[in-house]
């Protein structure tokens, strides 16, 4: 007979994978490529995420409530994470299947911790420093990176995980970065217009020059370059998906790349679905991994072309 914590954790996991079908085809697209176990896991942390932004940045202000409302809400979502991982159980079934995952993968408050110090930081912080925006970028992009790692290494023996953290943390780290900064950059009118936000240090979103796009674009690169550079030192069973997920994100680079600066305050650039799939399975091939086409098309679960997230 199947135990009530056994039934609650499958309709946890369940419905963290229905958050990523909804939110965004092409994370889901790259983690539909990962063994079943780890993409279950991958996605638990994705809806966490997706999660405490809706509270800073969507639901919240919809109903009607304001910076303090939300405030009130982030700070009793991460005393509710920080719970369930003590516990392993939540009423929350987002944070439950969050909770499952980080204790099984070993990571807790460390990671948390300055994750929600970062979404505090969008509800008082509108314009960044240099310090305030690597502090940002580490923990709304940086952690869930290292999060993802520590799944990634399970499939590991424990007598080395940690020194292959070690190692790979500047990659893992790196390639949520670029995510974060390409994701910027994209919304750089939705962060402006509608959230009042500037996360570019010196940059006025409403004047933002080719000049200014160039550097942030070379700043992407680098840490493209990092993350590519630590995909073949991966366990053999993500590299397909984060190989896919990087080759995702450089294709939308490239189209910011080939926009006006000043067209992104009008235009929000994405990446169309058969492009998608070209570049999904020129990475696959690369790292010895194609599935049929009929198989990648499933994968996109025949949801309208969405912008990468």
């Amino acid at each position: 007979m199947t135990s009530r914590l056994s039934l609650y954790d499958a309709v946890a996991h369940r419905a963290a994978d229905l958050v990523v079908r909804e939110y965004s085809t092409s994370f889901g697209l790259a983690t539909r490529i990962l063994p079943s176990a780890q993409r279950g896991r991958i996605r638990d942390v994705y809806a966490l995420v997706r999660l405490a932004d809706e509270v800073v940045d969507g639901a919240t202000e919809e109903v009607g409530g304001d910076v303090a409302d939300a405030r009130v809400r982030l700070d009793a979502l991460e005393v509710e994470t920080e719970l369930a991982m003590r516990t392993g159980y939540s009423t929350n079934v987002l944070v439950h299947a969050f909770a499952r995952t980080a204790r099984e993968a070993g990571f807790g408050p460390e990671l948390t911790a300055p994750f929600y110090a970062s979404m505090r930081m969008d509800l008082d912080t509108t314009h960044h420093d240099a310090e305030s925006f690597d502090r940002y970028v580490y923990g709304s992009a940086e952690v869930v990176g290292l999060m993802c790692l520590r799944i990634f290494l399970l499939e590991e023996p424990s007598t080395v995980r940690e020194a292959r953290y070690r190692e790979l943390t500047p990659g893992a780290r790196a390639l949520g970065a670029a995510f974060q900064k390409i994701n910027f950059l994209r919304d750089l009118a939705d962060d402006a217009l509608r959230l009042g936000r500037s996360y570019f240090v010196g940059v006025d979103p409403q004047r933002f020059t080719e000049e200014q796009k160039t550097a942030v674009l070379a700043d992407i690169a680098q840490d493209l370059r990092v993350a590519r550079d630590a995909i073949d030192r991966l366990p053999a069973a993500a590299r397909p998906a984060v190989a896919v997920a990087c080759e995702l994100f450089a294709e939308l680079t490239r189209r910011l790349e080939a926009t006006p600066a000043a067209a992104l305050l009008t235009t929000r650039v994405s990446v169309p679905t058969p492009v998608k799939l070209r570049v999904a399975g020129r990475a696959l091939r690369e790292h010895g991994r194609l599935p049929g086409p009929t198989s990648l098309l499933g994968r996109v679960g025949g949801r309208p072309a969405g912008a990468v997230r």
